[in-house]
């Protein structure tokens, strides 16, 4: 036999059998080899059309297609096929109108791809006219169809939560027991959810073959788009139909009951991934650490990640996501650095997740080095990101940096805008914050509810209350937002600084909403400051009614009567909180000095520096005296002599910080110190006196806000 024939022997047997052909190489082989061997043949040249198709090789598929002077329905197939899989969604859909105008009847194959093409050029009303075509040729019965217009009108739909009642019964997914058995619903509440059906749903109903794709397909749009209660009652309906879940309804449920903060529901989802081999399906166990995050179980997010074999992006990214959202910040950072040693590329999101903990840990070093990475990284572009590096440069102390950055990104949206708000709020620059809301506004960004928190906060800390409350009517009068409890939470705050202690306890007691003891907890802190104890102790009963585990109003009370000498009631106190266990936070302040954050507790000695730090305090004690500093013993609320007060005052733990940054960087270095709590009265003076006589900037950040310290004043004017 010679090679001619054997050659022609090859490229007959590859024509019957095309799906033998496993890579791009024999295909471009075989039409090299068929234009030796093969006679024009508009059969054969169609069969090689759908094989290049089969492997996005467009333009050898077009070069074929364009040498036919009438192409069969297989190459109109395969051309349109290609078009839509390499991206040309335009072209497939003119194929598609150029075949019909030559009479030419489609096959249920091809529809998929002319529906593909439509979703991704947004069109919805082509979509209908292409949903029109296969009812009237006859075609909706095909399986493949259906699914594509399932995936085209989720992929179209914007529907509204339906405020169904939740209905949960997921032992479907082992027993498959009977409908009425499953859902507990009446028939009058399926006649119900029947007649609200949408188009999608519509179109699963009259499908008369379904698969587990046609109903995933259904379950993952209502999901996607809040339609929890549907996608709930689609997935018993798919159990009704013995159809068995797979990994991707899984991975659709489980953000349902991370919504609905359901962990027990969550829990048996877990137990089917597990029973079925699903557990180690990187989408379910990103799926399932978002949902135990969701449900403060970060716990049990941690556990199903450290079980995961191979590792992913998403996973990675989604457990740092985890521990930051529940305040686990150092197992955050520890978990990045982690991902970057296994040599996984963080992507836009993981930055965006792991900013926050250097906001919040007030680590501006490492929050430069990552912004390093984002620069190198390309991703400084990104209006998320740029967002996140705006709040965390902001809760680093450096309000410029963030205001720099915000310069430089080329559009604003509204998570911009609020990030730059409360970053000068929280710096005291109230006036700089009021006028960039006001220029937001100008610019067309509707505010929101996180914006106006940002608004109160930056009057409060100015005192700005005639502001304040004009901006808290117009917030529901102008732009129907309906004031919640952070905005009550900031309205008291600014009222109890103001000083207007009566008018902030009528305008708690007249909320809306029940308050809360968070909210009461901000006017006892004002009734503290103001020494006004008659009505802290009414605030005081009304936090015990709301919140009686409220720790901070127990120790609040109990320094209220220390300072006001009644030392038996204060005694009390401190009796009732030792036998309920509540125990106060100890004052804590942290540095950052040379890559690494010091931790320092008022009256701590464990430092390896100690003496060293009490040596500089002694000095600058001593220079502040000769400015006029005279201690305050008013603000410590223990029963001991003058003496031993001033000790303590002296040890306080920001005072400890500051010694320790003023002897371990250079002259002229500017100090960032981060406090658990509100500084003292005190310590307010003599870090004012400091940043004067050592010639340094100051920035100390505690609970509330920022106070810049320098040539002995300080940003927040006394005002605090």
């Amino acid at each position: 036999m010679t090679s001619n024939s054997t050659a022609k022997t090859l490229v007959k047997t590859f024509l019957r059998t095309p799906h033998s052909l496993k890579t791009k190489f024999q295909a471009k082989q075989l039409l090299a080899q068929f234009l030796q061997t093969q006679p024009y043949s508009p059969s054969s040249t169609s069969i090689l059309i759908s094989v290049y198709s089969n492997f996005n090789l467009l333009h050898p598929s077009l070069f074929l297609f364009n040498s036919l002077n009438s192409p069969p329905l297989l190459a109109w197939k395969s051309i349109i096929k290609c078009y839509a899989n390499s991206g040309h969604f335009l072209n497939s859909l003119t194929c598609f109108v150029q075949m019909r105008s030559f009479g030419i009847y489609p096959d249920p194959n091809m529809f998929p791809f002319v529906l593909k093409a439509c979703v991704f050029l947004k069109n919805l009303r082509l979509g209908e006219s292409i949903h029109g075509c296969v009812i009237r040729l006859g075609l909706d019965f095909d399986l493949f169809t259906g699914n594509a217009l399932l995936n085209m009108y989720a992929k179209f739909q914007s529907l509204q939560p339906n405020g169904g009642h939740k209905v949960f019964a997921f032992n479907v997914f082992d027993g498959m027991p009977k409908c009425d058995e499953l859902c507990g619903t009446s028939a009058q509440e399926k006649g119900a959810s029947i007649i609200q059906l949408d188009r999608m749903t519509k179109v699963l109903e009259m499908m008369p073959k379904r698969d587990v794709v046609s109903w995933n397909t259904v379950i993952a749009g209502n999901a996607q788009n809040g339609m929890y209660e549907e996608a709930l009652r689609m997935v018993r309906e798919m159990g009704n139909a013995n159809m068995k879940p797979d990994s991707f309804t899984l991975s659709s449920v489980l953000p349902i009951f991370a919504e609905y903060v359901d962990v027990i529901k969550g829990k048996e989802i877990h137990g089917y991934a597990i029973r079925h081999w699903f557990d180690s399906d990187c989408y379910i166990a990103s799926s399932l650490i978002d949902m135990y995050a969701n449900c403060a179980r970060i716990e049990d997010s941690c556990s199903v990640f450290n079980l995961l074999s191979k590792r992913d992006d998403i996973s990675w990214n989604s457990i740092i996501a985890a521990c930051v959202q529940n305040g686990v910040f150092d197992e955050g950072l520890k978990l990045f650095r982690q991902m970057l040693t296994a040599e996984v590329k963080p992507r836009d999101v993981t930055f965006s997740s792991i900013m926050p903990a250097c906001a919040y840990l007030t680590t501006l070093h490492l929050g430069k080095q990552l912004h390093g990475y984002i620069i190198r990284g390309g991703f400084n572009d990104n209006m998320f990101i740029a967002s996140s590096l705006v709040d965390m440069y902001a809760k680093c102390g450096n309000i410029k940096a963030a205001r720099w950055i915000f310069n430089q990104m080329e559009h604003h949206d509204m998570v911009s805008w609020t990030a730059i708000i409360m970053g000068y709020a929280l710096h005291g620059h109230a006036h700089d914050a009021l006028l960039l809301f006001k220029q937001m506004e100008m610019d067309g960004v509707k505010p929101n509810y996180v914006s106006f928190i940002a608004v109160f906060t930056a009057c409060s800390h100015a005192g700005l209350t005639e502001e304040a409350w004009r901006y808290f009517n117009s917030m529901s009068r102008n732009h129907g937002i309906k004031p919640g409890l952070e905005h009550y939470a900031a309205m008291a705050d600014l009222l109890g600084r103001a000083g207007k202690l009566e008018e902030a306890y009528e305008f708690i007691g007249s909320m809306h909403t029940a308050s809360t003891g968070s909210i009461w907890s901000t006017l006892l802190s004002a009734c503290r400051v103001h020494k006004n104890l008659e009505l802290a102790e009414k605030v005081a009963n009304e936090i015990y009614k709301v919140d009686p585990e409220n720790v901070g109003a127990y120790v609040l009370m109990s320094n209220m009567y220390a300072a006001a000498r009644r030392w038996k009631d204060a005694a009390k106190m401190r009796i009732f909180m030792k036998k309920k266990g509540i125990r106060k936070e100890p004052a804590c302040s942290w540095i950052e000095v040379k890559n690494r954050v010091h931790t320092f507790i008022s009256g701590d000695k464990s430092h390896p520096l100690y003496d060293r730090i009490f040596e500089a305090l002694k000095d600058l004690l001593e220079q502040i005296e000769r400015e006029g500093y005279i201690p305050d013993t008013n603000e410590d609320f223990h029963d001991v002599d003058e003496e031993q007060k001033k000790y303590i005052i002296f040890s306080h733990s920001e005072r400890l910080a500051l010694a320790f940054g003023i002897i371990s960087t250079p002259a002229g270095t500017t100090i960032r110190i981060a406090k658990n709590i509100r500084v003292c009265v005190d310590c307010h003076t003599a870090i004012k006196l400091i940043s004067k006589v050592v010639q340094r900037e100051i920035i100390v950040r505690d609970n509330s806000r920022f106070h810049h310290f320098k040539d002995g004043k300080c940003s927040c004017r006394d005002y605090w």
